[in-house]
């Protein structure tokens, strides 16, 4: 042994002392919403209503469902949207891009999603169309998303919310400018904003500071990843400009053919990520669930989410 049992005790006793988290039970369960993405075929759809059904008891905020890059899934997301909307208890949220798509047509969309008693929108710029390395707006569509905030105002009382980059949009000119664009789409009448993931919790710990100094008074819901695949995080993290910090890579080390373990680590990290979050206030969280419904349940339990109970 290097050390003696008096010098370990000594390091112990005088290296500095970290507070615990508050218990769980000593915080109300936070505020949750959950994403889905839209099936692209009857093997997927049945999977993604399972996963509906499992989260439903947990009476989320709201649920989102996402567009395909380049609005490729807008009759899915629709169809989808519609039935959460018909069949569930949910409060549903479609996500709505601007990308090749005329003010019209995007219009039309959003009137249908007020036909079908949908009133949440998550409004997006939208990510290029495949093969497109850059997004060029739709010569007769809604440029930006703020333009696009501002269009679903006129149609109707609708719930907005717009997406927000802790780490910067990677499209984005420089953060100060960044955060100038997420101004602008709150001012232009959004209701909140919901980030992309992180997972340093300073990174968005500091964009808070950032965004309360701008003059932002809105919401900014983090996003949380509960890591299911670390070898495809990182690939899709690598295009949407989300740092994928080196411990997180260790954790995993080791477990590309360990499902189970995987999820329990899984679990372990974004439980911990939100419970340091909600000591520092936060009460709100939006999970991406890949529809994959188990881990985000185990993750909300463990924060004290519990099935809504039924009246009567």
């Amino acid at each position: 042994m290097n050390a003696s049992p008096s010098n370990t005790l000594e390091r112990w006793l005088t290296g500095p002392r970290v507070g615990t988290l508050p218990t769980p039970s000593s915080l109300p369960a936070p505020k949750l919403s959950f994403e889905f993405f839209p099936p692209k075929n009857e093997k997927l759809e049945a999977d993604l209503w399972t996963c509906i059904r499992r989260l439903e008891p947990l009476a989320p905020r709201f649920v989102s469902v996402t567009y395909g890059a380049g609005g490729s899934t807008r009759s899915r997301t629709h169809d989808t949207v519609a039935r959460l909307a018909k069949e569930t208890s949910l409060t549903p949220a479609a996500h709505l891009t601007c990308v090749g798509a005329t003010r019209e047509e995007v219009d039309e969309v959003a009137q249908a999603y007020w036909e079908a008693g949908v009133r949440h929108i998550v409004a997006l710029r939208g990510d290029p169309p495949a093969g497109a390395a850059t997004y060029e707006p739709h010569p007769g569509g809604y440029a930006q998303a703020e333009d696009l905030v501002r269009g679903l105002r006129r149609i109707g009382d609708f719930d907005i919310s717009v997406g927000a980059y802790p780490e910067v949009h990677p499209a984005a000119l420089s953060a100060d400018a960044d955060l100038d664009f997420l101004k602008r789409k709150i001012d232009a009448g959004a209701s909140r904003a919901v980030t992309q993931y992180f997972f340093d919790t300073d990174i968005y710990l500091r964009f808070l500071d950032r965004c309360h100094a701008a003059g932002i008074t809105a919401p900014i819901v983090p996003g949380i990843m509960p890591v299911s695949n670390f070898a495809s995080l990182k690939r899709f993290s690598a295009m949407c400009g989300a740092s994928v910090p080196d411990w997180l890579g260790r954790l995993f080390e080791g477990l590309d053919e360990d499902v189970d373990t995987r999820r329990l680590v899984a679990a372990t990290v974004a439980a911990e990520q939100v419970r340091i979050l909600q000591a520092n206030g936060v009460d709100e969280f939006h999970f991406y669930t890949l529809n994959r419904p188990d881990l985000t349940y185990a993750i909300a339990h463990i924060l004290g989410a519990r099935p809504a109970v039924a009246a009567g």
